[in-house]
């Protein structure tokens, strides 16, 4: 299939490269590609420019945002929560129609510092506002419950542990899911917790999640839901 990632930081990254290695055509979009390549600075989090990460991932081309999302089959949203809707009205409502959007974002709100706050929250989440902005799109809310690197490699994490998928449209959480599972999750482990208004209790896991990598110092972690079915 072919894959459009959108976002460069390390979790559209991440991602590219293991769609990537399980020999799906991917494509990585940014706002300006040129720009992005230019950037010789690491991260706020430490990880090194794009550029660094790009060079050795040469089968995976850099293109704007709607144009990786045209070239797309299914479109996987990595992009920072407070830029999430302006980054898929880049790529283009005609680009992302029909679509199984994948979204992976959360709502981090770091205009008060840190730890960020949550915007949206309660009564509304990242992935209805998904939903409602791109009527056309199969909107599916999955991944962001973890760390990026436990999102394509969940042997990291010891023991059963679990990974959420939301959305309104059947056949595409089924993909999804299938999805999941060549990334090497369980069937079992894959709790669909129902239409994508629940993507507000997804998306409200993110700052026990980040008090939890905080006390325990590394992210080789995640939740578990004892006696799920």
């Amino acid at each position: 299939m072919r894959y459009a990632v959108l976002g460069t930081g390390i979790v559209g990254r991440t991602i590219a490269a293991k769609l990537a290695s399980l020999g799906h055509e991917v494509a990585i979009g940014t706002r300006d590609p040129q720009a992005t390549l230019a950037r010789t600075e690491p991260d706020a989090m430490g990880n090194p420019p794009f550029a660094t990460w790009y060079a050795d991932h040469a089968s995976v081309p850099l293109r704007t945002f709607a144009e990786a999302a045209a070239f797309g089959e299914t479109v996987v949203n990595t992009t920072a929560g407070a830029a999430s809707l302006d980054a898929l009205h880049t790529a283009g409502s005609d680009n992302l129609a029909g679509k199984v959007l994948i979204d992976v974002t959360n709502a981090l709100d770091f205009s008060h510092g840190m730890p960020p706050t949550l915007n949206p929250v309660n009564t509304d989440s990242l992935g209805e506002q998904a939903q409602r902005a791109f009527p056309d799109a199969r909107v599916v809310k999955t991944l962001n419950t973890m760390n990026c690197v436990v999102m394509v490699e969940p042997g990291r994490v010891t023991g059963a542990h679990n990974v959420f998928v939301s959305g309104d449209d059947a056949g595409a959480k089924k993909q999804v899911s299938e999805l999941l599972v060549s990334f090497g999750w369980p069937e079992s482990s894959v709790i669909d917790l129902g239409g994508i208004e629940t993507a507000r209790g997804a998306e409200m896991l993110m700052p026990i999640w980040l008090r939890l990598f905080g006390a325990l110092g590394h992210a080789d972690f995640n939740f578990h839901i004892a006696g799920a079915r």
